[in-house]
C-alpha cells in the first residue's frame, strides 16, 4: 500500500498539485497498479514471452518517403501575390 507521503512525493516530482481527495484516490490506484505488477512478476512461464508495447500488432501506415517532382517555379510564382525575381516578397516582421 502506498501511503500519503509517497503519493505527495510522486506528485511533487511530477509537479502536480493534488487535493486531499485526489491524494487518497491516487494512493489506492497506485497501490492497485503495484499489486498487479507484483502478480505479473509471480508468473513462472514468462521466459519465452517477447516484450510488447501494444496488445495488437501494429504496422506502419505511412507511405514510403519517395522524392517526387515539385511544381515548376514559374507556376508557383504565378500564384504568388508579390513575386520578385525567383522568389516571394513578404512584409518585414518589423513593418
Amino acid at each position: 500500500m502506498i501511503d500519503r507521503d509517497q503519493v505527495l512525493h510522486v506528485a511533487r516530482l511530477a509537479r502536480l498539485e493534488l487535493s486531499e481527495d485526489e491524494v487518497e484516490r491516487m494512493s489506492g490506484e497506485l497501490s492497485k497498479i503495484l499489486d498487479h505488477i507484483e502478480k505479473i512478476g509471480e508468473l513462472d512461464d514468462l521466459d519465452g514471452v517477447e516484450p510488447t508495447s501494444h496488445v495488437v500488432a501494429l504496422e506502419n501506415v505511412l507511405r514510403p518517403d519517395e522524392p517526387r517532382p515539385s511544381w515548376p517555379r514559374e507556376r508557383v510564382l504565378a500564384e504568388a501575390p508579390d513575386a520578385a525575381g525567383n522568389g516571394f516578397r513578404v512584409p518585414s516582421p518589423g513593418a
